[in-house]
């Protein structure tokens, strides 16, 4: 049995779902091939459950300060068993939404392995023993990455774990130690403080989130251990003492000296690698650079008619950029021109406790391309809604560049600032200067109002600092 397509889809999550809504409403015969379920890692092993649990654990930590808000709760406890149902709920009720949209754009689903036979062909080995052939004038690879290991650190589902296996914990140990200290890990070391576990991070680079700009390392660095966590960075884990007797253990170098690091259990936090395994690509003229697959501007492999997305290409490991690029393939597949991906263009977002988020340039990256640049930086202390909440710490930093005053990049730490880069996303697209920014007119009282002070204190000005 044969089956013709304009474009044939492997892989249904944020990348893939989302190119095949599109090249539906844009006429093309479109199928995804998913071997799991739709929505991918993001809906069922990232994103959208880690946020979940990130979520109880705000609201128990909430719960336990209630007195200060004059609400008295006179026992608060958790209930780990209801934090994980209401998870998985919440998954339920996402993957149901993308299957209606599957539904709603008549796009076919087949649930199997799907690997590329050549140019122009997938086979796939459907979950239910059949075998079927697509032949499609294109393929779209959108296979998504699994979690990094370490050689001696693979995860055992019991002692040692990656994010996979810490989603499914049925409870919680008393501790933990976190090897790496990047966005998931730091998500991770966020969530279970607030758990109240005790936790302790070990980070290979100099500081944690070494990716975002220094001013906001060192801040989130400062609330993580006011919340308890142990951070130790410029630290070699040394796999091969890895000791799974009573608990964990394991030992790292750390500023000349071997030190002993010991919990209930281990959470691997290292990266994710591409899932480009097992998908035919020995058919293909494609070509691999450090395990990820080579891809142009408009998401071109070197074969014709293979286009390839999302975390398998590699750059911005993140759901929304996934998403942006199954756009940008398909409207070229369609004949459109669209605008290749400007990666200072895209949000980022750590949604521990405080959260994190920013876009564009850091000051580093910015002085390092050569910009005469000026900054600006206001805390939420002066903010009123922040006292209102409860939450006055962190800030808001813009980067700009001297001269022109435009924006070059935003950087965020505090409450809710993973709802407010999109502002700064905006200017950044728009080429707005600080003053722009500043004389658009933010409401009282809104945290947004960080954003038009930190503007200001560009130049010296911010009214309330």
């Amino acid at each position: 049995m044969v089956e013709e397509y304009d474009v044939v889809i492997i892989g249904g999550g944020p990348g893939g779902y989302v190119a095949a809504i599109r090249a539906s409403q844009l006429g093309l015969k479109t199928a995804v091939v998913e071997k799991g379920k739709l929505g991918g890692t993001c809906l069922h092993a990232g994103c959208i459950p880690s946020k979940a649990l990130l979520r109880s654990a705000e609201v128990f930590v909430q719960s336990k300060k209630s007195e200060q808000f004059g609400v008295i709760a006179p026992e608060v406890r958790l209930d780990f068993s209801i934090v994980q149902s209401r998870k998985e709920e919440t998954q339920d009720r996402l993957y149901k939404g993308i299957q209606h949209l599957m539904k709603k754009g008549k796009i076919d689903v087949l649930e199997g392995k799907g690997s590329i036979l050549q140019a122009g062909k997938v086979l796939v080995e459907e979950n239910n023993g059949s075998e079927v052939i697509l032949n499609a004038k294109n393929i779209l690879i959108a296979t998504g990455s699994r979690p990094r290991t370490l050689p001696g650190l693979e995860a055992d589902g019991q002692t040692v774990m990656t994010s996979d296996e810490a989603l499914k914990m049925e409870k919680l140990p008393e501790s933990i130690l976190i090897v790496g200290g990047g966005v998931i890990g730091i998500e991770w070391a966020s969530m279970l403080a607030d758990f109240e576990l005790k936790v302790t991070v070990i980070e290979y680079a100099d500081r944690i989130l070494p990716t975002e700009d220094k001013d906001v390392s060192k801040e989130v660095q400062r609330l993580m251990k006011k919340k308890g966590v142990k951070i130790v960075t410029g630290a070699k884990v040394l796999p091969e003492t890895l000791d799974k007797g009573e608990g964990v253990s394991i030992k790292a170098e750390h500023k000349g000296k071997e030190v002993l690091f010991s919990a209930e259990k281990l959470l691997v936090s290292v990266g994710r690698l591409p899932n480009v395994e097992g998908i035919g690509l020995e058919n293909t003229a494609i070509e691999l650079d450090r395990g990820f697959i080579r891809a142009n501007e408009y998401c071109e492999t070197n074969e014709q008619g293979i286009y390839a997305i999302g975390d398998v290409i590699g750059g911005l490991q993140l759901a929304h950029v996934a998403s942006h690029e199954g756009l940008i393939a398909v409207e070229h597949m369609a004949g459109k021109s669209p605008a290749p991906l400007d990666p200072t263009l895209v949000s980022k977002c750590v949604y521990s406790s405080p959260e994190v988020a920013s876009v564009g340039l850091t000051e580093e990256e910015a002085k390092e391309k050569g910009y005469q640049i000026k900054a600006g930086k206001f805390s939420f202390r002066a903010i009123g809604k922040a006292l209102v909440f409860g939450e006055s710490d962190g800030f808001v930093k813009l980067v700009v560049e001297d001269g022109s005053n435009k924006l070059l990049g935003a950087h965020m730490v505090g409450p809710h600032v993973t709802d407010m880069i999109t502002e700064a996303g905006l200017a950044r697209v728009v080429n707005a200067t600080t003053m722009d920014i500043a004389h658009t007119i933010h409401p009282h009282p809104s945290l947004t109002e960080a954003i038009a002070e930190a503007s200001l204190a560009v130049d010296g000005f911010q009214i309330h600092g």
